[in-house]
């Protein structure tokens, strides 16, 4: 993408990036808002809107997948902190759950991001997809899983953080799709387990953008402004509007039904998960 405002720029060329600045902005807002409104870190709008802003970009197709769940990545080490910033001020976050958990969470997520670095687009595609589904049909339901025990020892901490990691990295999220009823199950607050997610966000944000950016570091076929397989373009104008958007979400959190947006967003996924399926096909 060549710098916006250079001289020898045409018309149509600066009215186009604009156009994909705006985009890139607009995804950054919902993602914040979804971030601290469900705990969820915004990934999955994120990932579905860059492959498709990135197909109009003219970005290889066989890097789409790559490039967007490592910016999705990248974008949340940002939004996590305005998000649990907030909860924290709300004495939403148990940090004891965080400490405990950390270490699996940044090694399973280093790892899966990594591996997911090997993968082609198609496969990426078809696993998030599924995982969009999966999602939409868990939130749909509302099934929200019995509180049955304390949280598990050092060793099933390391163990639940690496498979929350590996499976966030895979998709490129921030794990509240995991960790929230994780934490339910081991009878957390639901507000305290969405504080706590946020929270939980930024080392899987963190040690994914690390583990895409080792990944993808030699491909010589990357965009221009790619650090790895983080596209910078897009990760700016995610994070300044996503970091703005946050504090709104976590607000709305603690004061509209959040059983009846999840049902709406369900919708949305089971839309979205569909249109990529049949780019697949």
């Amino acid at each position: 993408m060549p710098l916006v405002g250079g001289r020898g720029l045409s018309q149509g060329k600066r009215e186009k990036m604009i156009t994909t600045l705006a985009i890139y902005c607009a995804v950054g807002a919902v993602a914040g808002i979804l971030a601290g409104l469900l705990g969820i870190g915004g990934g999955l709008v994120i990932v579905p809107m860059l492959v498709y802003v990135f197909a109009i970009d003219a970005v290889p197709h066989e890097l789409t997948m790559h490039l967007a769940l490592a910016t999705s990545m990248a974008s949340i080490m940002f939004t996590s902190v305005s998000s649990f910033m907030a909860h924290h001020r709300r004495g939403a976050v148990h940090w004891e759950v965080v400490r405990k958990i950390v270490a699996g969470i940044l090694v399973g997520t280093f790892l899966g991001s990594w591996f997911a670095s090997s993968l082609s687009t198609e496969f990426l595609k078809v696993f998030f997809v599924i995982f969009l589904y999966v999602v939409a049909t868990q939130l749909l339901l509302n099934k929200k899983p019995k509180g049955g025990r304390e949280l598990p020892g050092r060793a099933g901490m390391f163990a639940a953080g690496n498979i929350i990691g590996a499976f966030s990295s895979l998709v490129g999220i921030g794990g509240g799709t995991l960790s929230v009823p994780f934490m339910l199950w081991c009878n957390i607050r639901i507000h305290n387990a969405i504080g706590t997610s946020a929270a939980i966000g930024l080392p899987i944000a963190v040690a994914g953008t690390v583990g895409y950016i080792v990944g993808g570091w030699n491909v010589a076929t990357l965009p221009p402004y790619s650090v790895g397989f983080v596209y910078l373009p897009a990760l700016f104008g995610i994070a300044a509007v996503s970091v703005l958007t946050a504090p709104l979400g976590v607000k709305l959190a603690h004061s509209l039904p959040v059983d009846r947006l999840k049902r709406i967003f369900a919708l949305l996924l089971y839309v979205v998960a569909t249109k990529m399926l049949l780019s697949v096909m």
